[in-house]
């Protein structure tokens, strides 16, 4: 599986993220290609090469002309919505707005859809975030953890006036992640770097058992006494001994269930997508006969404990269940490897998995496949094989 640890000893924000992965091999032909089909304009992206403390870094800016627009919520739902970004970038976008969002309804007390986005929903911020996404997805980057946040002290200025570091918005978001100070005197968190890396990051703390390949340096703005960078390590993780049983990888999870006979049926395929949006591993449905031979569902989820409560609250939100069934269930699943594919109808990704230092099974990724079976008007089993045989020999090379 290809990871990357963040490690964050100056603090993060939206620009460090995206220039420490381009530095880490992200290209920017790719990233302007993939932020055209947010279907905005009136921004530049800047990329330049800078030294920070002697080490070399790359420093990304978003220039733009807009001037004082504020946006909603649901103004920037309905930017996604309507771009032509792939699925899984959508999600990980919504997802990270959501949970600005949340925080900022907290902090004002006002209903989420209410909430005016001052700098976070400014052109760059929307920017910054959806470049991060696309970086991690087309790096291949399958999970990320993180180094503790250090917050920083003192005091910055923002639309509502001079506020104490951290912005209020800021330590919302950094809730239940291990923080320190820093000692520095300024802002090392921004409210849109800490979005990112708390809602993508699995873990926060020391760096886990990796094989480093790939790494990035992104520059922030600021000069501090220590280099002002963020440092991403991108490579394979190494599974730990305990994490595996009989040659499978093992964890624990939690499974909800609820039957629902009283719902429109139109409203699942929304209720599925805000469900993976928050973390769901697995969502699915099991035709079922209740009471006086009601025909019903039973809606059932598989996610991390941690993500348990935004879960429940989009059950209890959007469906019209009036209680679940929770239970703490054990997974054995086999380890997993994946990459992008180089083959002769484009880059593809690919799910392998491996039991025993050997391939089980190659799993394309359809919408992938999808996608150059239509780009290249040929059938779409042509492109799953193509792709089965550049992923089996690469793997066995590698193996060898």
């Amino acid at each position: 599986m290809k990871i990357a640890y963040f490690d964050c000893f100056s603090g993060i924000s939206g620009d460090m993220t995206v220039g420490a992965l381009l530095d880490a091999g992200l290209e920017i032909e790719t990233l302007e290609k993939e932020l055209k089909k947010l279907g905005l304009s009136g921004y530049q992206l800047e990329v330049n090469k800078v030294v920070k403390k002697g080490i070399s870094a790359t420093q990304f800016k978003v220039k733009i002309k807009e001037e004082g627009v504020e946006r909603r919520f649901k103004d920037i739902l309905t930017i996604f919505e309507k771009s032509k970004l792939d699925e899984e970038i959508k999600k990980e976008t919504k997802k990270i707005f959501f949970n600005i969002a949340q925080a900022e309804s907290k902090i004002h007390q006002k209903d989420i859809d209410k909430i005016h986005f001052h700098e976070i929903g400014g052109l760059d911020s929307i920017i910054d975030v959806t470049a991060a996404v696309i970086g991690i997805k087309t790096l291949g980057i399958e999970e990320i953890h993180s180094s503790a946040l250090p917050v920083g002290k003192g005091f910055v200025k923002c639309a509502h006036g001079v506020i104490p570091v951290p912005a209020p918005a800021t330590l919302e978001l950094l809730k239940n992640i291990p923080t320190y100070s820093g000692g520095i005197e300024s802002e090392m968190i921004t409210p849109t770097g800490a979005a990112i890396i708390g809602t993508l990051a699995k873990s926060f703390g020391e760096r886990p058992l990796m094989k480093i390949e790939r790494i990035g340096y992104g520059a922030g703005e600021k000069e501090f006494t220590i280099p002002n960078l963020l440092r991403v390590s991108i490579g394979e993780k190494i599974l730990k001994d305990e994490n595996l049983k009989d040659g499978y990888v093992s964890d624990e999870a939690v499974l909800i269930e609820t039957n629902i006979d009283d719902m429109n049926p139109e409203f699942y395929d929304y209720i599925m997508e805000q469900l993976f949006s928050q973390g769901a591993l697995d969502v699915f449905l099991t035709p079922i006969q209740m009471k006086k031979n009601r025909p019903a569902h039973m809606l059932s989820i598989i996610v991390y404990e941690q993500d348990l409560k935004e879960i429940l609250e989009v059950l209890f939100s959007e469906s019209t269940t009036l209680g679940v069934r929770i239970r703490e269930i054990k997974r054995l699943r086999l380890a997993q490897q994946n990459f992008i594919a180089e083959t002769k109808y484009g880059k593809i990704r690919v799910k392998v998995g491996i039991f025993k230092r050997e391939i089980k099974n190659i799993a394309p990724e359809y919408e992938d496949c999808k996608k150059m079976a239509k780009q290249h008007q040929v059938p779409l089993k042509e492109v799953y094989e193509e792709v089965k045989k550049v992923a089996y020999d690469k793997l066995l090379v590698v193996s060898e």
